[in-house]
């Protein structure tokens, strides 16, 4: 996930509603920086050879692209073997997740001193004051912790968002927690820049 696609003035650390829920689930969110697709060559390949087989020529309508879609799945899970999966298909090495689903974790901050609901517009109430977090919270549950006179914590599951100022009704923010972390990948050559 690289955040964002266009700019929000909502998007904190560049979360969407659909990394905060992958988040809730325990999934870690790994960004690549951006323009940089040599960093996540693998998934750019598999995109350059979907355009390359399913759209020259595209279908006549939306109809006949969609089954050129599912045509190109088909063969590229079932037929096409993956010299990274020593010359397997997709569908010979998948395994379906020991782990049930069973909704999402309940969130507890034992070491805060409450939790307080993100309302649907994105703030949180405290103490008769309305401070704006994100939309992308909405509906989750935040621990807050003062750690100074009218000084709060703020964290979203083990996460520290930033500090709110009540006198100010601010959330002040500190350094992204979200931010790139990159997963150890080859390089695929199709992406090599100049620079490596």
């Amino acid at each position: 996930d690289n955040g964002l696609p266009f700019a929000s003035p909502n998007g904190l650390y560049n979360l969407s509603k659909l990394s905060v829920w992958w988040l809730r689930l325990g999934i870690a969110i790994e960004r690549i920086r951006p323009g940089n697709p040599q960093q996540n060559g693998r998934h750019e390949r598999m995109h350059l050879t979907l355009k390359k087989e399913t759209t020259r020529p595209p279908g006549m309508n939306a109809l006949q692209q969609q089954a050129r879609f599912d045509s190109f799945v088909n063969e590229f899970n079932h037929e096409r073997p993956h010299e990274g999966l020593a010359m397997r298909t997709p569908a010979e090495v998948y395994a379906p997740s020991s782990t049930a689903y069973e909704g999402l974790p309940e969130l507890n901050y034992p070491f805060h001193d409450r939790d307080i609901l993100v309302t649907a517009c994105g703030r949180i109430c405290m103490m008769r004051k309305r401070i704006n977090i994100s939309i992308v919270l909405a509906g989750q549950r935040l621990g807050i912790k003062e750690v100074d006179d009218g000084i709060w914590l703020v964290s979203f599951m083990h996460y520290d968002l930033g500090y709110i100022d009540l006198e100010q009704r601010t959330l002040q923010t500190i350094d992204n927690p979200f931010g790139t972390r990159l997963s150890p990948i080859v390089v695929h050559p199709d992406f090599e820049t100049e620079n490596g």
